[in-house]
């Protein structure tokens, strides 16, 4: 018989992306230089194997073995979901300084109040680690501290002390012999990745493992890092402030759309349970250029304050920056209001930006930027008390957001004496007969004792109502 001869195909290190030609750049990922040669694989027949476990019906499985187990650190355990799952792999990403490892040191020795808890550290020496944990109170009879940059080294370790759970800082800095490359590399991380997976997975040991990002934001290492771990979490914040913020980017186990607070001082790091007044200035006199809204991050309903400025240039191209807001949006935003409310922002310059550092994505900012820029450009103030939400349509109308009576109950709470929201955003929970839902008729309404909403139709009824 006739040897059908295999045909090269080529694979991605990055990302996995196969492709039966050589190619320059990924058409995945889009990385440059990453596709090599691999020899293709026909189908091959498996033979039958020992199982682990017999299959069970899915009645029959315990459930209270995969029960999530609190950090001590309520802020992270709001991102993870309620805990730790043991067994999971979480991986824990953000740029250099903005404090990962001392979050997951300090939530290391809250664990080993209960249990054993093992910390390898590749980037410092065990001294260096021993003086953070002096700094910060976390010295533990029951966790162990080791300064290991080889993975077979990081197995024995872990086979002596047995712990629940594992901390490695940081995955770039673990190397092993059987795999080619350098530590860091797409290779090196990728073996080493996969070998701590296994182990968490055999062991039922709970792992956190520390990651780089690039200087795009972005994960260091290959994309399929981020696919065998069972979390992502994202640490940000600017360095020059003491606020840092957790967010959970893909949780097997939990939410992706939970943030947590902290508050990184000279003594560790703390989490923030009401961190409502961070991102709201406070001020005796109301200013030009400035509202405020309420998003919701997870569950949490978070006051924030956009600011506006602008003013006049003689540039043949007005500039048009935002921090904090998506810049799409915010030009958007300034296009319905020359069009449909005659504002002449051409020869002007437009900043845009939050207070606190936050970043808003919510479309229920739309309201709330809307009217900043207008205020700065009349050079008027926005009435005192004022909270704005509700997106802004290309033809001015406006339109209701998810969870308004959460934001605004938040918004009573903080003192706030008027709301303008989006007609038709407080709506009575049942239906009149032919199936229309009764909504509140537009105009103000009594919220809560001494807090007033108005609702508008569009955005000539909400600057009529401020001003």
């Amino acid at each position: 018989m006739a040897k059908t001869a295999q045909k090269p195909g080529y694979r991605c290190a990055e990302c996995g992306w196969r492709t039966p030609k050589w190619v320059g750049r990924c058409g995945e990922c889009q990385a440059w230089g990453t596709v090599d040669e691999e020899g293709a694989r026909g189908a091959t027949v498996v033979q039958a194997g020992a199982t682990s476990a017999p299959a069970l019906p899915i009645g029959q499985v315990k459930a209270e073995v995969a029960a999530a187990r609190t950090t001590g650190v309520g802020e992270l355990d709001r991102v993870l979901g309620g805990g730790l799952v043991p067994g999971a792999v979480v991986l824990l990403a953000g740029e250099p300084g903005i404090g990962k490892s001392t979050l997951l040191l300090e939530a290391a020795a809250r664990i080993a109040e209960r249990t054993t808890v093992l910390y390898v550290t590749g980037e410092e020496s065990a001294a260096q680690v021993r003086l953070r944990a002096d700094r910060i109170g976390a010295i533990q009879d029951q966790l162990y501290l080791a300064a290991e940059s080889e993975l077979a080294a990081l197995v024995t370790h872990v086979d002596k002390v047995q712990p629940q759970l594992l901390v490695v800082d940081s995955v770039q800095t673990i190397g092993t012999t059987q795999a080619t490359g350098v530590p860091g590399g797409v290779t090196q991380v990728r073996e080493v990745a996969a070998n701590l997976v296994r182990l968490a997975k055999e062991r039922n040991m709970a792992t956190l493992i520390v990651g780089h990002v690039t200087k795009e934001g972005s994960i260091a290492g290959p994309r399929t890092l981020e696919h065998l771990v069972d979390v992502v979490l994202n640490f940000e914040g600017d360095r020059h402030s003491r606020l840092r913020m957790v967010r959970a980017i893909k949780n097997r186990f939990g939410p992706t759309d939970e943030v947590g607070c902290f508050d990184l001082h000279e003594r560790g790091i703390e989490g923030i349970t009401d961190p409502s007044g961070l991102f709201v200035s406070r001020r005796s006199e109301p200013v030009p250029g400035t509202c405020v809204t309420v998003t919701v991050e997870g569950t949490r309903p978070l006051p924030a304050e956009v600011q506006a400025l602008v003013a006049r240039t003689d540039a043949q191209q007005p500039r048009r920056t935002s921090s904090g807001l998506d810049t799409y949006r915010v030009q958007m935003i300034l296009a319905v209001l020359e069009r449909r409310l005659n504002a002449r922002l051409g020869g002007c310059d437009v900043f845009t930006a939050t207070v606190g550092g936050i970043r808003l994505a919510d479309p229920a900012v739309d309201l709330s930027v809307m009217l900043a820029v207008a205020s700065a450009a009349g050079d008027k103030p926005l009435p005192a008390g004022l909270v704005a939400l509700g997106e802004v349509g290309l033809a001015g109308e406006l339109r209701p957001v998810k969870d308004v009576r959460r934001r605004l109950t938040e918004a009573a709470r903080l003192g706030f004496k008027r709301a303008l929201v989006p007609a038709g955003s407080l709506e009575e929970g049942g239906r009149k007969r032919g199936g229309q839902r009764a909504l509140v008729p537009v105009g103000p309404v009594a919220f809560a004792p001494g807090f007033e909403v108005v609702q508008a139709e569009n955005v000539w009824d909400a600057l009529t109502h401020v001003t």
